[in-house]
């Protein structure tokens, strides 16, 4: 593999990271902003049907993905398990945030974002990790 192309892994791990770190940090801005906190856990009622059944929706096709990345991998394909996990983990975290706009309470959501966002910074690091093999 030339170096470009090896270095598109990294590369994408490190965003993947950067973003999941920016997920953890928003998520603790948002939970101390209480204005903006339940502006977003409260729209109006049909806006949050639609989070709702979207965010629902989402974990579905979520958890698909990650059954059939598990179901087409070997044993010996590490970096598309962690994939497959990554994608089990990000489905948790759509189905936890369905929760919170169906009830109305920010601590699923919140909690959706660190579920979110520490995954994917645990899984980048990972992702890393096996790449340097």
């Amino acid at each position: 593999m030339s170096g470009a192309a090896a270095d598109r892994p990294r590369l994408g791990a490190v965003v993947a990271l950067a973003l999941g770190a920016l997920a953890v940090v928003g998520a603790t801005v948002v939970g101390w902003n209480e204005g903006l906190l339940d502006a977003l856990v409260t729209p109006p009622p049909l806006l949050r049907a639609a989070l709702v059944g979207g965010s629902v929706a989402l974990g579905f096709v979520l958890l698909a993905r990650s059954m059939a990345q598990l179901a087409e991998g070997s044993e010996r394909d590490v970096p598309r398990l962690i994939r497959a996990v990554r994608l089990a983990f990000l489905a948790v975290a759509a189905f936890t945030a369905a929760a919170g706009w169906a009830i109305g309470h920010p601590l699923p959501l919140i909690i959706a974002a660190v579920i979110a966002g520490i995954d994917v910074i645990e899984t980048s690091f990972l992702l890393l990790v096996v790449g340097r093999r």
